[in-house]
């Protein structure tokens, strides 16, 4: 007996993400849609459907089943689901966000419910073009991976397709994007990582990850279906490995709105702490000296803010910037004597003084007598006892050196705060990349700042939208560093705290727009020019989840 074909026409008012009010709706709304009977009869307000939706959240122990909880609710009611994140931002961002995102990527196919964004592999190159008419709204931001690098996870594949979906959240959360405007990108080039292509669950293309003028090739049609289709879209790329991050980074930036978060995001929130740490110190800036374990693109794009904030607010040249970093890669100081042949990034921050050659970070601490310690590799706790007690003598009397572990999920820390806290005997000023408890050190508080680019990159996201910038430029990226920087006031400086509170982060996100607009027309890529109620145009222009009269 043939089977009956599937109804196709339940209403779309109760299927569409974007529309559904669920039990929201009126008992008028249920008459006029047709939906009367298809629901319980007790109409709700977002506010009673929101305090149900975290109920659920804190009624999980594990993160991962959270996460999977809120994506599912995301997939549901896109207004119900933002509702609850703005609602509980402090204690969301860890679910929806590191460190929670790294394991959720790891476990994509395993734990996959409902497609979300666009997935491009190589079964499709050369008609890109025709894929992206498939989406069905206009972007105005994207965010694309190629699952190269994700946080210190490696290459997870198609898995990394958890990470543009996770920055998105953020852009509407923290940067006022409407939900239906914003695109996840995968950019499925194969992987390379056996364990994850092995998985019974994987979902992206089996084959070995492309390298070289492939990647490059594929990449390249990317960016100008992208351009050509949506030319007015922000394009973000997020964890590409390094060569490709700082490639395409130059590569494209001119050429069409795009920035790396990886690069960029990650040198400005780095550079919003480094300045409230030196002010903790009472260190100026142009005296400042730096230790960076890591030569990566994101090591690299930290080093290269930190010389352009030395250059902004101390006075220095970029030259004698330069010399205040001290760059660490596997092999140690990276000097252009060391005798090994050096990538085009490593070159840019490799000392040509006749510096000592330094093997081992301790050697490098010994050496430069470091007021701050960051780490970019990814490595996990690699930072033993020593390191941190030469980096706390070197501070001298009673100083406090920076010590940022930075490699993102918690697992590839490269130290805890625990044992930082231990080693140093409290004398320091912390800060990670995902979240650490505060600690005390003899009854006296340690602030665990986050150093994390969610307070970045959706201000610098809206002030490019707002502006229509034709490209988005590293003083733009700088101007929203600085605005971080000054959110955090005196008291609370000299007191440890580097960074803002995360319930601030959209407030944040509203002066760091005005902040890159302002920057992006001084520097001439903005095509629309500030209104004069500039602040108040910028509050009207944020998305906030709220239910329609639909009579």
């Amino acid at each position: 007996m043939a089977q009956k074909p599937c109804p196709v026409n339940f209403p779309m008012e109760m299927t569409n993400k974007y529309l559904t009010k669920g039990t929201g709706f009126s008992l008028e709304e249920r008459e006029k849609y047709k939906l009367t009977g298809l629901m319980p009869v007790n109409v709700e307000t977002l506010d009673e459907q929101a305090a149900r939706a975290i109920a659920h959240v804190r009624s999980f122990k594990k993160m991962l089943n959270k996460y999977i909880y809120m994506e599912n609710l995301h997939s549901q009611n896109v207004k119900l689901f933002y509702k609850v994140l703005l609602d509980n931002v402090v204690e969301l961002l860890p679910v929806l966000y590191t460190p929670t995102v790294g394991e959720a990527c790891q476990k994509y196919g395993s734990i996959f419910r409902n497609f979300a964004g666009l997935y491009l592999s190589a079964l499709e190159r050369g008609r890109f073009a025709e894929v992206l008419d498939n989406w069905y709204e206009e972007p105005e931001i994207i965010v694309v991976t190629d699952g190269g690098r994700i946080l210190g996870l490696g290459d997870q594949g198609a898995g990394g397709m958890g990470i543009p979906i996770g920055k998105l959240h953020l852009y509407c959360a923290g940067g006022g994007f409407r939900p239906s405007n914003t695109l996840p990108i995968q950019l499925d080039v194969g992987c390379d990582t056996k364990q994850v292509v092995e998985d019974p669950f994987y979902l992206g293309h089996r084959m070995p990850r492309v390298h070289g003028a492939e990647h490059e090739a594929f990449c390249d049609e990317f960016m100008a279906a992208v351009a050509d289709k949506w030319p007015k879209c922000i394009i973000q790329f997020e964890d590409f490995q390094s060569e490709y991050a700082l490639k395409y980074l130059e590569r494209y930036r001119t050429k069409y709105i795009h920035f790396n978060d990886d690069v960029q995001g990650t040198a400005a929130i780095v550079t919003s702490g480094f300045i409230n740490g030196m002010k903790a110190q009472g260190t100026e800036l142009k005296d400042a000296r730096v230790v960076m374990f890591g030569a990566g693109s994101s090591a690299v794009g930290v080093c290269t803010y930190l010389c352009n904030a030395m250059v902004a607010k101390g006075g220095l040249t970029f030259e004698e910037a330069k010399k205040r970093i001290y760059m660490i890669d596997s092999k140690g100081l990276i000097t252009t004597t060391r005798g090994d042949k050096l990538n085009e990034w490593k070159s840019k921050f490799a000392r040509n003084d006749g510096t000592a050659e330094c093997p081992t970070l301790l050697d490098a601490i010994k050496l430069a007598k470091p007021n701050a310690l960051f780490g970019l590799t990814g490595a996990g706790p690699v930072w033993k006892k020593e390191d941190i007690e030469a980096l706390v003598a070197g501070c001298g009397g009673n100083g406090k050196p920076l010590i940022f572990p930075l490699s993102n999920p918690t697992s590839k820390a490269e130290v805890s705060i625990q044992q930082a806290v231990e080693w140093s005997k409290g004398r320091l000023l912390f800060a990670s990349g995902s979240p650490f408890p505060a600690q005390e050190y003899e009854g006296k508080p340690v602030f665990a700042s986050q150093c994390n680019n969610m307070f970045i990159f959706p201000g610098v996201g809206m002030g490019a939208k707002l502006s229509a910038s034709t490209q988005i430029t590293d003083s733009m990226l700088l101007a929203a560093a600085f605005v971080v920087a000054d959110f955090v006031n005196a008291d609370d400086i000299k007191r440890g705290k580097l960074y803002p509170d995360l319930h601030f982060l959209r407030h944040i996100g509203k002066w760091i727009t005005k902040a890159v607009w302002d920057e992006a027309q001084k520097e001439g890529v903005a095509q629309i020019p500030p209104p004069t109620d500039v602040r108040r145009y910028i509050k009207d222009s944020f998305y906030d989840p709220e239910y329609c009269n639909c009579n």
